[in-house]
């Protein structure tokens, strides 16, 4: 069977039938930015460098149920983005370790899938009995 998916979670795998369709949110937590205003209104960034982390919540909704038994939040997982970020190609880096072969370039930028290490925060599975389809989120925090 081919592959239905570029998502990869280690630690948990990905079902077969669970992940056609996903969708992947990708956004930096609450703390990696600190802006605040100087009494002369100029806007500053307070923020400390090791707090520029991610949140993330993929979703799908497919025949069958992700791979969720014995996922409780606090668990670990590296987890190969479906979601892709992109840096100028001149002078820029990636600033997060790159999946294998997904680095490609287009114009002056260039993208990439990154693969972060994450922990489960809370996970949703929810099943159309007669409509066959199971829905299912998982959010996860970078560590």
């Amino acid at each position: 069977m081919a592959n239905e998916t570029v998502l990869v979670l280690s630690g948990i795998g990905v079902a077969p039938y669970s992940a056609r369709g996903l969708e992947q949110d990708l956004q930096p937590i609450d703390g990696a930015g600190q802006l605040r205003r100087t009494v002369n209104g100029t806007l500053v960034d307070l923020s400390e460098t090791q707090l520029r982390k991610f949140t993330s919540t993929i979703s799908g909704t497919d025949q069958l149920a992700p791979a969720v038994n014995g996922v409780w939040p606090g668990k670990t997982v590296t987890v190969d983005c479906i979601a892709e970020l992109c840096y100028p190609t001149s002078g820029g880096s990636p600033d997060r370790s790159v999946v294998s072969g997904s680095s490609r370039i287009e114009g002056a930028m260039t993208y990439y899938r990154p693969q972060l290490a994450m922990m489960v925060k809370d996970w949703q599975l929810r099943r159309d009995e007669y409509g066959a389809q199971v829905s299912w989120t998982l959010e996860l925090e970078e560590v």
